[in-house]
């Protein structure tokens, strides 16, 4: 094997007076690290955006979400179901909430539809999600107000876009709870509130969409108060990837007309096409791997054809075919061992790089995010690894078999 490197190491330099050959073995190891790089800065990326849309989502939504199949979309008698939720295994916190559409009107009779989501602050245990938890500990404020009217919190994007300040007073119009005036005309229902501070998420559809405040005030408003309906309970448990089996457990202890969904479930679109988009880029981006492999062969077959002489003096000298074969393989296999260890450690420092110094910025509103994320598996990048060196391997096998095959007295009269 020692004999064999060292004809392989002679063989990737270049002969005396022309460098033409160890151009093409540069070029060949060059697409393998450029191939890598890519792969594992993209799928970085991809894993990020996939870990970065789930922290924030269940930042703002429970792990699974307890409904009522009704005509109305409402819960009533939700709290012999808010003690049975409670007592089934694995369930840390359950609170009811409300949610209603509505248009946001300010003193310049401009409009904007939001969500309006009614927590119960004073609910005994812990919050749903990380907002009711918040609001709770008094690090988002939706306590008392000056003017009397009842506290709203507002979206970041959605108090830029209206220049909404703690103290100002919004006019909320109820989509859903719609009178009918004397006149025969309908009229929504109106409540004044009063803006105590403003929430982010890092999602701008909910930082542009969303208000939130407490669960009487926006039952008021829905017209649900005097019934005590709510639109739903939110459950949170200890680890959210075990969501899903406890909704499926909630929903045999619940029964008819419940209806369990974990956040996997009604998030399910969006998390299947960024899978899909991963694996699309993974496949996109590794042909680039092989079209570098194919520089490899091409590599090596013009090593064979330039060494035939050699190769035949070698094998007449007592050199087996097998050790022609090790030559001509320990050739390709370095090229890929080399390109893949150097596009490993470029790809993995861009990744660090991306998400330490956050040097991308893209539109919130487009992306859903407002930087690049950016997470490094430890999984991936031995997938990529593996991956790239098999590929280099099997692009030694031809011409390596080729070299071993020659006949010493013809490669000897080889012109």
């Amino acid at each position: 094997m020692r004999l064999a490197w060292d004809v392989a190491r002679r063989y990737l330099a270049p002969r005396r007076g022309g460098r033409f050959l160890s151009f093409i073995t540069w070029v060949s190891l060059g697409g393998v690290t450029v191939g890598v790089t890519a792969l594992i800065v993209v799928i970085a990326v991809m894993s990020g955006a996939r870990e970065d849309f789930q922290e924030k989502i269940l930042d703002a939504n429970p792990h699974v979400l307890v409904l009522e199949y009704s005509s109305s979309l409402r819960m009533g008698k939700w709290r012999p179901v808010l003690d049975s939720i409670r007592e089934v295994e694995g369930v840390v916190s359950a609170t009811p909430f409300a949610l209603t559409k509505v248009v946001l009107r300010t003193e310049d009779d401009y409009g904007q539809a939001a969500d309006l989501y009614g927590i119960d602050v004073d609910a005994l245990g812990d919050g749903a999600t990380g907002i009711e938890e918040r609001i709770r500990s008094g690090s988002l404020p939706l306590g008392e107000t000056e003017s009397g009217f009842p506290p709203l919190l507002v979206g970041s994007r959605l108090a830029e876009r209206m220049f909404l300040f703690p103290g100002d007073t919004l006019l909320l119009l109820s989509i859903e709870n719609i009178q009918r005036d004397p006149f025969g005309g309908f009229t929504p229902a109106m409540r004044q509130f009063e803006v105590t501070g403003t929430f982010s998420t890092g999602l701008y559809d909910y930082d542009i969409g969303n208000l939130y405040a407490h669960l009487g005030d926006v039952q008021d408003l829905m017209g649900t108060l005097d019934s005590d309906q709510i639109s739903g309970i939110g459950v949170r448990t200890t680890d959210a990837w075990a969501a899903p089996a406890l909704a499926v457990k909630l929903q045999e202890t619940l029964g008819f007309p419940y209806d369990a969904q974990s956040w996997a479930e009604t998030n399910s679109a969006l998390f299947s096409a960024l899978e899909l988009e991963k694996l699309a880029m993974w496949v996109i981006l590794f042909l680039i791997v092989v079209v570098a492999s194919f520089n490899i062969v091409s590599t090596l077959v013009m090593v064979v054809v330039d060494r035939t002489r050699e190769i035949g003096i070698l094998k007449s000298m007592g050199m087996t075919n097998r050790r022609i074969l090790q030559v001509f393989m320990l050739q390709g296999i370095w090229i890929g061992v080399i390109g893949t260890s150097v596009g490993t450690a470029l790809g993995c420092t861009l990744s660090w790089i991306l998400d330490t110094y956050e040097i991308i910025q893209i539109p919130p509103d487009v992306y859903f995010v407002d930087r690049l994320p950016v997470a490094l598996h430890l999984f991936d990048v031995l997938l990529i690894f593996l991956a790239s060196l098999a590929v280099a391997f099997a692009a030694t096998i031809y011409p390596a078999l080729q070299a071993s095959r020659l006949e010493p007295v013809e490669a000897i009269r080889h012109e």
